[in-house]
């Protein structure tokens, strides 16, 4: 029990140095983690090292394990070890106060806070989001951010079997709902005591502000409705938009798209993605400028990037708004045969908006990314998302994070690519290897491009293939393709939003 009782000290210590607790709380709170562990009896112990919660929170689950109080499985441990960090997360009533209060001196200053808050109470798994596989990759598109995402736990047979035994709750409705903050949780469904929410108000109506548990980039937040409203792209999407970011102008804001296949998000929950990141897309200049009629005061423009980007920019942003609005009206109702593009089909619409705002000093600046939903039998999971030949390494669907320059990669390329180097420096034949051979064809085509792969250079020159692949991806995901005719199209449409 020394062990047990030395790892509660230690974990009360953690909370302690990183100021979730103060010292008035210690005793407090060491009877918390007595209670959830189900202990009447404790020895104080002296210890140095309060740093590593990973291996802090390990011993005190373990013990739960060993004890009965939880099931070994992924899910179980989850759901106990946020339990155990809960005895030390301040109320909400407290943390939207600490955050207002900061609020008023500065945006970034609350973002600091809260962001760090999110970390230290373990919602952001620190020691998690550290495996995550990350690398630039240099495209004529500009560097794009590649991360093969390991954080995301993969639930073993055991937590599987114990989740169909769960009864379907519709409480909370869904992992975005506001109720998510302090509930406990159950095996098909995520604990949250450690999770606090920030109330906002963005276009007179009631949002929340939260961080992503799966930071993919710097302070990945979300920004949500209050209610379980469905998501849909509209005039009022833009003004939310940009109130938030008049609320913290050092964050971008975006939100996926309406529809399946494009939308790559919940579409049950109306929400936006933003964070303080500067992406490839957003660094990415403008390549063609045009004018749009009745709005001389706001410029505009087709961004190079791999996708069909429409950058916005003025100083008004009501102008900005009624623009991108009258963008929107004339593109769910636009068809190009010559590009393959139909606003609908048998009645079910095709063509949707992704938006991506943000603040460039005092300017503001809205890209609309143009999207379209169709599928064929030559294509079945989509005309304009990665095609056969590209889901040896990125089959899902290209969604906002995807959309800016961001590769968010399957876990299971990190073995394949392990693999796949080892066999190239042996000289392997892929194709009689029944995991790397849908790799194959890939690795014949970019060999010859150069004269020598061996072990000093063969990490690096598969990490720029599998980012030239990513960029391959976000072309097929365009509307517009970059070839003459494609721009040509590009044009027809501008045309028709003057000519409305």
């Amino acid at each position: 029990m020394n062990k047990v009782y030395e790892n509660i000290k230690k974990l009360v210590t953690y909370g302690l140095n990183t100021g979730l607790i103060e010292k008035e709380d210690e005793v407090f709170t060491i009877n918390r983690i007595l209670e959830i562990l189900g202990l009447d009896e404790y020895e104080d112990a002296d210890v140095k090292d309060a740093d590593d919660l990973e291996a802090i929170l390990k011993v005190l689950l373990d013990f739960a394990c060993e004890k009965g109080i939880i099931e070994d499985n992924v899910v179980a441990r989850d759901l106990f070890d946020t339990r155990l960090m809960s005895a030390m997360v301040p109320r909400p009533s407290y943390v939207i106060a600490k955050f207002n209060e900061l609020y008023k001196e500065d945006p970034k200053k609350a973002t600091d806070y809260y962001y760090k808050l999110s970390q230290d109470t373990d919602y952001i798994r620190r020691y998690r989001i550290k495996r995550d596989m990350k690398w630039i990759a240099p495209t004529e598109y500009g560097d794009l951010d590649i991360t093969i995402n390991l954080s995301k736990p993969e639930k073993d047979p055991k937590a599987i079997a114990a989740a169909k035994l769960v009864k379907q709750s519709g409480y909370p409705k869904c992992m975005l709902c506001k109720e998510n903050e302090g509930y406990a949780g159950r095996m098909n469904h995520p604990a949250r005591q450690n999770h606090r929410i920030i109330p906002i108000t963005i276009n007179d109506s009631n949002w929340r502000f939260q961080y992503s548990p799966y930071v993919y980039y710097n302070e990945h937040c979300i920004v949500f409705n209050g209610e379980h409203v469905p998501m849909k792209v509209e005039k009022n999407t833009f003004r939310k938009l940009f109130d938030f970011v008049k609320l913290f102008p050092h964050y971008f804001v975006g939100s996926n798209a309406d529809l399946p296949i494009v939308g790559g998000s919940i579409l049950t929950h109306d929400h936006f993605q933003g964070g303080h990141y500067q992406f490839a897309m957003a660094s990415a200049p403008i390549e063609k400028t045009f004018s749009m009629k009745g709005y001389d005061d706001v410029e505009a423009g087709i961004v190079k990037w791999p996708m069909s980007v429409i950058r916005l920019r003025g100083k008004d942003d009501q102008r900005i708004i009624d623009l991108a609005a009258n963008i929107l009206a004339v593109w769910r109702g636009y068809s190009d045969d010559a590009c393959g593009i139909f606003a609908e089909t048998d009645g079910e619409p095709h063509n949707t908006i992704t938006p991506i705002a943000r603040m460039v000093g005092d300017t503001f600046e809205l890209d609309l990314v143009l999207r379209n939903n169709i599928t064929t039998e030559e294509h079945p999971l989509g005309v304009f998302h990665p095609h056969a030949e590209l889901h040896h390494i990125k089959k899902e669907n290209i969604g906002l994070i995807e959309v800016m320059g961001l590769a968010v990669l399957p876990a299971r390329l990190k073995g394949e690519m392990e693999r796949l180097k080892e066999s190239m420096l042996l000289g392997k034949d892929l194709r009689a290897d029944e995991e790397l051979s849908k790799h194959a064809d890939w690795v014949d085509e970019f060999s010859k491009k150069y004269d020598t792969i061996n072990k000093d250079n063969i990490d690096k020159i598969v990490q720029d293939e599998i980012g030239i692949v990513f960029a391959k991806v976000l072309e097929h995901a365009g509307v517009y393709k970059r070839d003459e005719a494609g721009q040509a199209g590009f044009m027809r449409f501008i045309d028709a939003v003057n000519n409305q």
